[in-house]
């Protein structure tokens, strides 16, 4: 018996499945080596470039306590912490819709599709019209709205077990409800009321500081060890929920649990930056193409914060003049991708 587990563990079919492995494992460290550089040319371009150049040793200048009049305040004040929330929300927002898409088995799974996004925009949206508030409260006000849509869509399409298919269609309708009350509320804003919620309802780096930096960095310093921990469930779910608990896996608290998490980043992204269209929805089947079919949530958060990062800066310079939200350029990339999706898993079978 031990010389043919020998001989199976070394055959011609063991062999194939290593050398598989060691490429696709290869294929990934080059892959996040690739996206982690583009991520940090990307971040010095947006603090030395745009409207306002500064130099290299300007820059480092600066960083060691310089005081270089009009640069210092503009890097230290608008660049550099408008840089630091845009990686932090675009890896935020990459991880949560990464861990929908790959729990539920579906691409469309991700917050900004399933109502999660609405329900955040909504609350915010009460806080700013209905009680007059503003800076963080308007933060928290959206933070509990995700947690709050997020657990009523679980709660509604738990019957007989969170099944993906009926998770997303309950997403979809408070999706749909959640716009309408925004919709209603803009409505009945004034101008000047309206036009601050239209400018946070696009999601926006404008208004980044260091306060945001900190309350953000300090939320995903917590959630990130705590969703590392619950991924490694994640590859069981991707099976499917019968393989999963064949395999000894508690599907309904791991679902629960993972369902904590990506809603909590993305709730964490949303409160510091407003919505920012699409960046869940984009990261996950990006990474996944680069990374020939596996799922990967270090790479899913690598092409959030590529995408956010270039978008912010396409969006400030795009326009002499005009400073455009995050959230206009990544919907813009987004809707064609969307309806691509749509197209293309409809004609394999995959679709509605």
């Amino acid at each position: 018996m031990s010389a043919l587990l020998d001989r199976s563990a070394t055959g011609p079919g063991a062999l194939l499945v290593r050398a598989a492995r060691r490429r696709s494992l290869k294929r990934g460290r080059v892959v996040a080596t690739v996206l982690a550089a583009a991520v940090v040319v990307l971040f010095a371009v947006s603090i030395l470039l745009g409207t306002y150049t500064v130099t290299i040793p300007d820059f480092f200048r600066i960083l060691g306590g310089e005081q270089i009049p009009g640069a210092t305040f503009i890097v230290m004040e608008s660049k550099l912490p408008r840089a630091v929330i845009g990686l932090l929300v675009g890896a935020a927002f990459g991880i949560s819709g990464s861990i929908f898409q790959t729990m539920l088995r579906n691409p469309l799974a991700s917050p900004d599709i399933i109502g999660i996004s609405y329900g955040a925009s909504a609350s915010a949206v009460v806080a700013i019209v209905v009680f007059g508030a503003a800076g963080t409260t308007v933060s928290l006000a959206a933070l509990c709205g995700a947690l709050v849509v997020a657990m009523a869509i679980y709660l509604l399409s738990r019957r007989g077990g969170a099944a993906g298919y009926r998770l997303i269609l309950v997403g979809v309708g408070f999706a749909a409800v959640m716009q309408a009350v925004v919709t209603f509320l803009m409505t009945r804003a004034d101008v000047r009321t309206a036009s601050q919620v239209l400018v946070w309802l696009n999601g926006s780096l404008n208004s980044s500081n260091w306060d945001r930096a900190a309350v953000l960095a300090l939320a995903l310093l917590v959630l990130l060890p705590v969703t590392a921990v619950l991924a490694r469930r994640l590859r069981g779910l991707e099976l499917g929920e019968d393989t999963a608990a064949g395999l000894g896996l508690r599907v309904e608290a791991s679902k629960l649990g993972l369902l904590v998490a990506g809603v909590a980043l993305a709730a964490v992204a949303t409160a510091a930056a407003g919505p920012v269209a699409f960046i869940a929805f984009l990261s996950g089947p990006i990474a996944r193409r680069l990374l020939g079919g596996r799922h990967s949530l270090t790479v899913s958060a690598l092409v959030g914060a590529v995408i956010v990062l270039a978008a912010d800066f396409v969006g400030a310079n795009l326009v002499p003049g005009v400073s455009l939200p995050v959230g206009v350029v990544t919907g813009a990339l987004g809707a064609p991708f969307l309806l691509w999706l749509l197209v293309t898993s409809n004609r394999v079978g995959r679709g509605g």
